[in-house]
C-alpha cells in the first residue's frame, strides 16, 4: 500500500531538506539536546517506514544533516507498522507508534531522549507572527480540540484514551516542553 503511493523521487528529497530543517530549528531552542548530540558526532542513524527513508548523523554542532542513504548506519529506526491510519490512531490515542530498533545502544538511547524531552514550542513561534495572546488562545484551542479527538478515537477503538495526566495544560502551566 505504501509503495503504490510513493511520490516523486524530487518531492521526497525536498521533503527530507524540510525535515531536517524542522528539526534543527527544534534542537536550536534545546541545548541540553544539543549537548546530547554533539557526543553522536557522525553516527548515522537511518529511519525507514517501508520504502520511505531518512538517514541524519549529529553534526558537531548539535544539530542534525542529511547522509547519503547507503551510508552504512550505526542505528536503524523502522516503523512496523504498514497502514497510515494504524500509526495515526496510535498517535491520537497517545501511545507511540511500534518501532524495531537495530543497532548501537547508547545511540538508541540518546534518540529516545529526543523523542521523549524534545518538543517544539509551537506557542513560542506562533507568537512571532500573531503576538501573545493570540498565540496562547490558538495552542489552547488546539490542545482542546486534539484532547477531543484523542477522548473519540479511544471510544471508537474500545479503549480509554485519555490518561488523566493528559489534555490540555491548566491555565498557568507550561505548554510541555521540557529540556
Amino acid at each position: 500500500m505504501i509503495s503504490a503511493l510513493q511520490p516523486p523521487e524530487w518531492m521526497i528529497d525536498e521533503l527530507q531538506n524540510r525535515v531536517v530543517l524542522f528539526l534543527n530549528h527544534v534542537l536550536i531552542q534545546e541545548p541540553q539536546a544539543q549537548d546530547r548530540l554533539r557526543r553522536q558526532v557522525g553516527k548515522p542513524v537511518r529511519m525507514q517506514w517501508g520504502e520511505i527513508h531518512l538517514t541524519l548523523a549529529a553534526t558537531p554542532a548539535g544539530l542534525v544533516e542529511r547522509v547519503a542513504p547507503e551510508s552504512k548506519t550505526d542505528l536503524t529506526v523502522t516503523l512496523t507498522q504498514s497502514s497510515p491510519l494504524d500509526i495515526v490512531r496510535s498517535v491520537l490515542s497517545g501511545d507511540k507508534p511500534k518501532v524495531d530498533i537495530q543497532g548501537d545502544v547508547q545511540l538508541a538511547a540518546e534518540v529516545a531522549w529526543l523523542v521523549d524531552n524534545v518538543r517544539w514550542d509551537v506557542e513560542e513561534d506562533l507568537s512571532r507572527f500573531v503576538g501573545d495572546a493570540a498565540a496562547h488562545t490558538l495552542v489552547r484551542a488546539a490542545s482542546t480540540a486534539a484532547h477531543g479527538l484523542r477522548s473519540f478515537v479511544g471510544k471508537v477503538s474500545g479503549g480509554s484514551s485519555a490518561r488523566p495526566d493528559e489534555g490540555a495544560p491548566a491555565a498557568g502551566e507550561s505548554s510541555g516542553r521540557q529540556a
